[in-house]
């Protein structure tokens, strides 16, 4: 067993299951001042509108309720108590981007890793923070990065399934490529009977395979984690193979038979994405998957108010 100033008990079985099998991980991360309240409360008030999502879910057990929002001109101090009242989340993306103590935070994570893991490398990557309710959930979803969630405050329960069909299948990853919605992949109750539920304190992680779907459930307390995610050449691939395929199967109409990420064909299809990802059509259907329709009441704090209602 080795300890380094993130990770606090790797051992050899850690090295051998990483990114093949899901493994939690002990850290030290939640230890940092960046994670402090007041620290947090100061990053919402001057996070970018555009690195942030603001999102409404429905309670465990109840119908699935998916709503996008926006913080309005709440303090982050007031954002955090609106959260702790139930039934929300926030996830400020790509924070390593924004502010250079997480993205230390996570390079020197990321250097451990390569140094434990032989054939490791992830040249590219990111975290982001997610503060939410004690009854929040994060439904049935997958990822095309590689993923890593670590948990800083509270207790959560996580579902991780096969990366295989049924529970994944490549008509998802395309779609979820192509339309920038990770929640819309069908799920069935049956599939819990299959998952791996790992329960995560603070100072734990866990690692999954690549595109395994997941799920999240907390356990009744306000819950800070960060989401991590690792590109390297074959993740990038498969990522521009996905959304080339599912431009042709949505946009042209053509089931796509190969998914080979080198050759040809994959070329081709490189080409095609470049052109088309930042066109009119993938915006607009982008854009009607994830209206903004609530902002935070600021009178009653917990609640949201209609963004035709407030205007």
């Amino acid at each position: 067993m080795t300890t380094g100033r993130i990770f606090t008990n790797w051992d050899d079985t850690h090295s051998e299951l990483w990114s093949h099998q899901p493994i939690r991980l002990e850290h030290s991360m939640h230890k940092q001042p960046a994670f402090s309240m007041d620290d947090l409360a100061r990053l919402i008030e001057t996070y970018p509108r555009e690195h942030y999502s603001l999102v409404k879910t429905g309670a465990k057990g109840s119908s699935r309720v998916w709503r996008e929002g926006e913080i309005g001109n709440l303090s982050g101090r007031q954002v955090i108590e609106a959260i702790s009242r139930g039934g929300l989340w926030l996830n400020l993306r790509n924070v390593t981007a924004i502010d250079r103590r997480y993205r230390d935070m996570i390079t020197e994570m990321f250097g451990e890793i390569v140094a434990k893991v032989p054939g490791f490398d992830a040249p590219t990557h990111q975290a982001g923070i997610l503060i939410s309710s004690p009854d929040a959930q994060v439904y049935y979803h997958a990822d095309l990065p590689g993923q890593g969630l670590i948990q800083i405050a509270g207790r959560k329960r996580v579902y991780i399934y096969p990366n295989t069909a049924p529970f994944i299948r490549p008509q998802h990853l395309e779609n979820i490529a192509l339309f920038d919605l990770e929640v819309d992949i069908p799920y069935e109750p049956w599939y819990d009977w299959h998952a791996r539920v790992i329960d995560l304190e603070p100072g734990q992680m866990l690692n999954w395979p690549l595109n395994a779907p997941h799920r999240v459930e907390n356990l009744d307390t306000v819950n800070i984690s960060m989401t991590v995610s690792y590109v390297n050449d074959d993740i990038r691939r498969a990522q521009i193979l996905h959304l080339a395929n599912g431009m042709l199967r949505h946009r042209f109409g053509y089931a796509p038979k190969s998914r080979s990420i080198r050759g040809p064909s994959f070329f081709a299809k490189q080409v095609m994405q470049k052109l088309l990802r930042d066109g009119k059509w993938v915006k607009r259907e982008r854009s009607a998957r994830r209206a903004i329709d609530f902002r935070l009441d600021e009178a009653d704090l917990g609640r949201i108010v209609d963004v035709s209602r407030a205007a």
